[in-house]
């Protein structure tokens, strides 16, 4: 299953589950309308004269009036839970007493948990998540929370980091981060919504039998069959709840898994630390935190359900699915332990460098297919080259990305004209609206990249994403202002420019709107047709210098999109601004799934016209990829390439 199968798979499940939940809300209405209409029946004095279906009709307007009551309170509640999560996934961590980790961080257990999320981020291509330790919990789990990968966050207990070594560690973060590509989040969001909503009922329920004790006792009789009715059937609705939360979740697991040990490219991990939790005495258990909001987001079992209630598979069963040699019951003693080695701390053992990349291009055969078959799917060459990559950033430019006070300043140097033709206009602007000093650290910045190769620009923009992102909004707004400023600044677009620009937008959008949906489109749609050819007449503008050979790049891409690409040629008299491909570019991240691979396959076709790849050139496509959220990994040339 590919990165666009995973996307529409887990909106066929989200869609299931509304309808699930349609069906479960409407049974629960109706079971509430029975039991208030029957108490009532029973109460009233007429009701020797009428049968209760005469009554009903008698009492028409009441019985409306308590189902639409009911269905309001259900999905008000489950509105309301949304809003409070919409905060993103750093709000459910906290909530659940996550305690950050600072990029500063200097415990060697913490370090080793931020050295490995930062890895995985790399490798795949999408922002660094925020982090978090469950430092009250002492059982082995984690998780993954928020929308999207721009709001995401990554928890982990105490009891993992204590327990695991690094390559435990690292296959069950390389399962949270399956869920982060695989779109569980905002699946796991809607679940918990939808059984908050449910619940309610049965608080309510219980709150009205408590207060039926102090009742005078003509009305504490109806009061108490409403009170038991309702706390019956919020039972009831939240036992629903589980069976289609723990049905929803069992499948996402075990496929969670399974991309985890694609990852790592071995088993040992992720198997020995499910062993580790069989063979541990708090298991993988929440104890401070209510495990059941968030157990369908954990790593291992919140609590001790089982059968239908169980949220993840038989912990034997998800051990044998990796290793097969596995007995029942043979689980390892496991100890605490308060640090860890420097070389565990520092970096993945077979971290490979920046020069395991070739910078001058490669000969390549059906790379448009290729890559568009790599995005989302990251696999250990790129996970060893993620860890050598971020081990070798220049500290200047690496401890700026961690800084909230400096990582902003990184951002609007990695912006700036890498030819050097508008770069004295560019420091201008950027002296006029912060200031001299500002302008010299921005310079500094741009002279330290300028010493570094075009693989290192996307990942430290990935890096120093969740420090920028905790900068007050309006600075936010005001850094994407400038942001804009600084690549129009002589009203020609750079296209690789322009995609870090629009990689800054789109992160800094998720976190500041994460819960933000946008309808999706087919391709076929006048407007997405058009936004789609723009982009690829700009496309076709870089990397070929003269006219034939920007016809030839833009006439084999716009193939790629059949027959109604036909109608379209490179010649066009627009203008493009930032707001022209800004226009284009929110149109296609409307793209369903099928629409984004034949754009992808039609982008990476026009920049490989000449069956060349050069390494700028691979950039440009991993930021075109990130700037409509399809996350690509570096593209190793010896791995994909030749």
């Amino acid at each position: 299953m590919n990165f666009f199968d995973a996307q529409d798979n887990a909106r066929r499940t989200s869609r299931r589950l509304v309808y699930a939940y349609v069906m479960a809300t409407l049974l629960i209405v109706a079971g509430v309308t029975l039991v208030v209409g029957a108490t009532l029946y029973g109460l009233s004095p007429a009701s020797g004269q009428y049968t209760f279906g005469g009554f009903a009709l008698q009492q028409a307007p009441l019985f409306i009036g308590t189902a639409l009551a009911a269905s309001l309170l259900i999905v008000g509640s489950t509105l309301y839970k949304t809003a409070v999560l919409s905060s993103g996934g750093g709000g459910v961590a906290v909530a659940l007493g996550g305690v950050p980790v600072p990029s500063d961080v200097q415990d060697p257990l913490r370090r080793r948990l931020r050295n490995v999320v930062e890895e995985m981020a790399i490798a795949s291509g999408t922002p660094v998540p925020e982090i978090y330790v469950l430092e009250q919990e002492g059982g082995i789990n984690a998780f993954a929370a928020g929308f999207e990968p721009g709001d995401a966050a990554i928890a982990v207990t105490r009891g993992a980091l204590e327990t695991l070594d690094r390559d435990e560690l690292q296959g069950v973060i390389g399962h949270e981060f399956s869920h982060i590509l695989n779109g569980d989040m905002r699946l796991n969001i809607r679940l918990m919504g939808v059984l908050f909503g449910i619940m309610v009922l049965g608080l309510i329920g219980r709150m009205i039998l408590r207060g039926a004790r102090h009742a005078r006792s003509r009305d504490a009789a109806g009061i108490l069959v409403v009170g038991l009715g309702l706390t019956v059937l919020g039972a009831i609705g939240v036992l629903m709840a589980r069976i289609i939360k723990a049905s929803v979740s069992r499948q996402r697991e075990l496929l969670a898994d399974a991309s985890a040990v694609q990852f790592t490219r071995q088993t040992t991990g992720i198997a020995n630390a499910l062993k580790k939790i069989g063979g541990y005495r708090d298991h993988s258990y929440l104890e401070a935190a209510d495990p059941e909001e968030v157990s369908h987001m954990l790593f291992g079992p919140g609590s001790r359900l089982s059968g239908l209630l169980a949220t993840h598979p038989p912990l034997t069963e998800r051990i044998q699915a990796l290793d097969p040699s596995f007995e029942p019951g043979d689980y390892p003693e496991v100890r605490r332990k308060d640090s860890v080695d420097a070389p565990e701390v520092a970096a993945f053992a077979a971290a490979a460098t920046a020069d395991d990349i070739g910078g001058t291009g490669s000969e390549v055969d059906a790379l448009p297919e290729t890559i568009t078959g790599m995005v989302g799917q990251p696999e250990v060459e790129h996970v060893g080259y993620a860890a050598g990559l971020r081990r070798s950033v220049p500290d200047l430019l690496y401890d700026a990305a961690h800084s909230v006070d400096l990582s902003y300043l990184l951002v609007i140097a990695l912006v700036l004209d890498r030819s050097g033709s508008t770069l004295q206009h560019q420091l201008s602007l950027v002296e006029q609206q912060l200031g001299r000093e500002r302008t010299r650290i921005v310079r500094e910045y741009y002279d330290a990249l300028g010493n570094t190769g075009a693989e290192y620009r996307l990942p430290l923009m990935e890096i120093a994403f969740p420090a920028i992102k905790r900068r007050p909004l309006p600075q936010l707004e005001y850094l994407v202002e400038l942001a804009g400023s600084l690549i129009d600044v002589d009203a020609t677009i750079d296209l690789y420019e322009y995609c870090f620009y629009r990689v800054l937008v789109a992160n800094i959008e998720q976190a500041s709107r994460p819960a933000k949906r946008r309808k999706r489109q087919k391709a076929q749609r006048e407007p997405v047709r058009r936004a789609a050819v723009d982009l690829l007449r700009i496309v076709a503008r870089y990397g070929h210098t003269d006219d034939a050979s920007r016809q030839r790049a833009f006439a084999a891409g716009v193939a790629k999109f059949g027959t109604w690409g036909q109608k379209f040629s490179h010649e066009s008299d627009e203008n493009y601004t930032v707001r022209t491909l800004d226009r284009s570019l929110e149109t296609l991240l409307a793209l369903n799934s099928d629409g984004q691979q034949m754009l992808l396959k039609a982008i990476t076709e026009t920049v490989l016209t000449d069956n060349r790849l050069s390494l700028n050139e691979a950039e440009l496509i991993r930021a075109i990829c990130a700037s409509l959220n399809c996350p690509l990994p570096p593209i190793l040339f010896e791995k994909s390439v030749g």
